[in-house]
């Protein structure tokens, strides 16, 4: 009885709150409580549609229901996407223009469980990779794409994101899986599994998989946000990438290549579409830890890990099975240079401890322009244990 006095609640309140944008529509949702109560964890038998809309206020979606989305679900600033545990939300497969948006200034309280998580995925009776966009996340912690306080704007859905606020808080993604995201707007604008646009420390991130996707599993486009527990599995370009100055941390993470891949990590210091813009210039340098990455054999002429572009970053405790190149950098010699790769391995600010190469034939090749050996950028070789998936990853993932 006091479900459905909630659920009668957060109803009477979507009604009667219109969305931010006059072009779009109210969302309708019915009041399925009572035929699709079954008392137990997972999704319900009925759908409940979500308009495709701009909110200018809170959208609750209810524990063990499913939703469908069939266009873009964007949250204003000042607006909360709660998602109890168990929630499926479906999108159409029409690719890029569905996704989920957390503004600046919104939050996303999506807290799953190990053993009622959140599912985002395609409304598809045979999915596959692309058939829908993914969920966007846009903070306003600082971006290397901007000069001073200025903010970009996303590659899907044009909204702003970046800014100077170091701690600033999107909320709580805890347990959420997405899977067949990635549709693609145009060659140049992807969507990913889960995209972090400049978001701030202050997000709560723990628990996530990006399964099947025909983008990136999960992209950092600067900001300072601490991913803890991350999957990517079968994602067809690069499973963890990051770019504009990503100052955060990625720890305990499993990779898994599938047939269709690029990189285990790309990492960008900067954004070479747009520039560093920074003043003074800073460049992404990222703490990454605990983390196994497994390829598909040596012989595949593959890269785990390619280094680029200026990108900084402290790595500690790598295991990486099944790949040509473990670590390949790229970059021009000189700190002055616009891509100062391997001067960051020569001032220890691109740093690799305890590592194992378990069939890699080349530990790490250096195109930098600077001259430096194995064991300037890596110390600790076959010290490296990855991190121990089969216990934290049990029972909320899939395709392992």
């Amino acid at each position: 009885m006091k479900n459905n006095l909630l659920l009668g609640l957060a109803i009477t309140i979507l009604l009667f709150n219109s969305c931010a944008s006059d072009d779009t529509a109210d969302i309708y949702i019915t009041d399925n409580s009572v035929i699709n109560n079954n008392g137990g964890g997972g999704s319900t038998d009925e759908d409940i549609p979500i308009s495709a809309a701009e909110y200018a206020s809170d959208l609750v979606l209810d524990a063990n229901k499913t939703y469908t989305i069939s266009g873009p679900v964007i949250m204003a600033d000042g607006a909360n996407l709660i998602i109890g545990e168990g929630v499926t939300i479906k999108a159409v497969t029409t690719g890029a223009d569905v996704y989920i948006a957390i503004s600046q200034g919104a939050r996303i309280i999506a807290n799953g469980t190990a053993t009622n998580p959140i599912v985002m995925t395609s409304g598809s009776a045979n999915p596959s990779a692309g058939d829908w966009g993914g969920l966007i996340i846009l903070g306003k912690a600082p971006i290397n794409s901007v000069t001073g306080s200025a903010t970009s704007t996303s590659e899907i859905g044009s909204l702003p994101y970046g800014g100077t606020e170091t701690a600033d808080s999107s909320g709580i993604i805890r347990y959420v899986r997405v899977e067949y995201s990635g549709g693609a707007a145009d060659g140049s604008s992807e969507n990913n599994g889960f995209s972090f646009y400049g978001v701030g420390a202050g997000t709560t991130v723990d628990y996530i998989q990006a399964y099947e996707g025909a983008d990136d599993g999960i992209e950092f486009f600067g900001g300072s946000v601490a991913v803890n527990h991350a999957v990517v599995i079968n994602c067809q370009d690069d499973s963890i990438d990051w770019t504009e100055g990503f100052s955060g941390s990625v720890t305990n993470a499993y990779v898994k290549h599938g047939a269709d891949h690029d990189k285990g990590f790309e990492c960008d210091g900067y954004n070479t579409d747009i520039g560093n813009l920074s003043s003074p210039k800073f460049w992404s340098k990222p703490t990454v830890k605990d983390v196994t990455i497994i390829g598909l054999g040596s012989g595949t002429g593959s890269e785990a890990i390619r280094l680029r572009a200026g990108t900084q970053g402290l790595f500690d405790n790598i295991l990486i099975e099944g790949f040509e190149e473990g670590f390949d950098l790229d970059g021009d010699a000189g700190a002055g240079s616009d891509n100062p790769t391997g001067t960051g391995v020569l001032n220890g600010d691109l740093d690799v401890t305890n590592v194992t190469f378990t069939d890699v034939t080349t530990k790490f090749k250096n195109d930098t322009g600077e001259t430096f050996v194995e064991v300037d950028f890596i110390a600790g070789i076959g010290l490296g244990t990855g991190t121990d998936y089969a216990t934290w990853g049990a029972s909320w993932t899939v395709g392992n």
